[in-house]
């Protein structure tokens, strides 16, 4: 590798960034330089850790000139004005997914990233995860013929975790489609290599406390007749880390055994404080030591010659006659495929997987699937893209 380092700064001391913090510290060819958010709390910590600049808002960070790469980690509906922003200022562009909350703000993000001449990668999702990337690869070689379904089965307790008052209300990005959703459909879309042209769906909003979507079932249909279909809750009854081995999605060990565990942490305080803990800044935010890689719950890629199920540990491979462990080792960072992307996009000036058409084909699946379920009907995905 040659001494070219990327210096990212940081629009929104979030969870996200939280979660991101030991890859970008543990990956030699970035450096944190900057960041920005409201909270004096998290910019005090960040100065303390990083020894770097913390900015009230982004605006302000974009104008630092030692400021190359700005990684966008803020609230769903404010992602497409600063990453236009951003592009405007010259500033290669990381955005957390979902990309935006409509297409036509994913389509101002592009123009704005092709007007600058500046690259635009959508990330981190858990298509970057070591066993998906790699069983996507495997896939792709054509040894197992082509692939003709992916299951996807993810059971959390997301919807019982601190909110924002925006994270319960679809029209502001909140509910489990844009949140989650975004990324099955990155996985299965990964391991599959294809465009997805028709959704088939149900979404449901099970509790009227929580008023947005916390369930969905959903069909894909793509473009070479292969399908996926995606089940995912978020009502915090069964963990479907159970089938992982006790590995949690973000790679740490869990008790699946705590049972409905979110709902009762709710009444411990009010929500805006709980919210508050868990932010970067907070003394109970950290990682836990991995115990695997990151996940998102049971995937099974069926192709035409053997069944490929990526793990917290790697990847199996079931064919008619033998089934076949890969194990993949852990690294220290853990999203490393993300700088991968990211280096390839800046430095190289090749083309990415996750780059903004990817992330604006992912939303428009999440959209399909409100569309669907509202509609009652199968959706073509083509025809939402063109506004009809």
């Amino acid at each position: 590798m040659s001494g070219r380092v990327l210096r990212i700064g940081v629009a929104g001391l979030s969870r996200g960034f939280d979660l991101t913090r030991p890859t970008l510290q543990a990956d030699a060819r970035v450096a944190v330089v900057a960041a920005a958010d409201p909270r004096p709390e998290a910019r005090a910590a960040f100065q303390a850790e990083f020894g770097a600049p913390a900015y009230p808002t982004a605006e302000a960070m974009f104008e630092d000139p030692d400021v190359e790469v700005v990684y966008i980690a803020t609230p769903h509906e404010t992602h497409a004005d600063l990453a236009v922003a951003a592009a405007r200022q010259g500033k290669h562009i990381l955005v957390e997914k979902p990309m935006a909350l409509s297409l036509a703000d994913c389509a101002r993000m592009r123009s704005a990233a092709d007007a600058a001449g500046v690259s635009l990668v959508v990330g981190p999702s858990h298509g970057f995860d070591a066993p998906v990337a790699w069983a996507g690869d495997f896939i792709a070689s054509g040894v197992v013929g082509a692939p003709r379904m992916v299951t996807s089965v993810t059971f959390t307790d997301f919807i019982y975790r601190p909110r924002r008052p925006a994270e319960l209300d679809t029209r502001q990005g909140g509910g489990v489609v844009f949140s989650q959703a975004a990324h099955q459909v990155d996985v299965a879309r990964r391991l599959v290599g294809d465009r997805v042209v028709a959704v088939r769906a149900t979404t449901g909003i099970w509790d009227p406390a929580r008023p947005t979507e916390g369930a969905y079932q959903a069909f894909l249909t793509f473009a070479g007749g292969a399908s996926a279909a995606l089940t995912y809750s978020g009502y915090g009854r069964y963990d479907s880390n159970a089938l992982m081995g006790g590995i949690g999605e973000t790679g740490e060990a869990v008790d699946v055994d705590a049972y409905a565990a979110a709902r009762s942490r709710l009444g411990a305080a009010p929500e805006a404080e709980l919210k508050s803990s868990r932010a970067y800044g907070a003394a109970a935010s950290a990682k836990g030591a991995p115990a695997g890689h990151e996940h998102f719950g049971f995937v099974l890629a069926s192709c035409e010659r053997a069944d490929v199920r990526p793990t917290a540990r790697g990847v199996e491979i079931y064919s008619e006659t033998s089934r076949r462990t890969v194990d993949l080792p852990l690294g220290p960072a853990g999203r490393k495929r993300v700088i991968d992307e990211l280096w390839t996009a800046v430095v190289k000036q090749a083309p990415v997987i996750h780059d903004g058409l990817w992330g604006a084909e992912n939303l428009a699946v999440c959209l399909a699937i409100l569309r669907a379920s509202a509609e009652g009907r199968e959706v073509e995905v083509d025809a939402l893209e063109s506004g009809e």
